[in-house]
């Protein structure tokens, strides 16, 4: 699997509280946003089904 890069544009009260969250679970905030994005794909799969991608 390669690793892809992805820019966002984000509040800075909201980056700000994301690095306070990542700092308290020990994780730097890239790994706090895709621990975040892994659980919202499998919500998103428990409700609606598996996601097939093309890859």
């Amino acid at each position: 699997m390669a690793i892809k890069s992805l820019s966002i544009r984000i509040d800075e009260e909201v980056l700000d509280k994301l690095h306070i969250v990542a700092d308290y679970e020990g994780r730097s905030a890239n790994s706090e946003i895709l621990i975040l994005i892994r659980d919202a794909i499998a919500e998103y799969e428990e409700k609606h089904g598996k996601i097939v991608t093309k890859n």
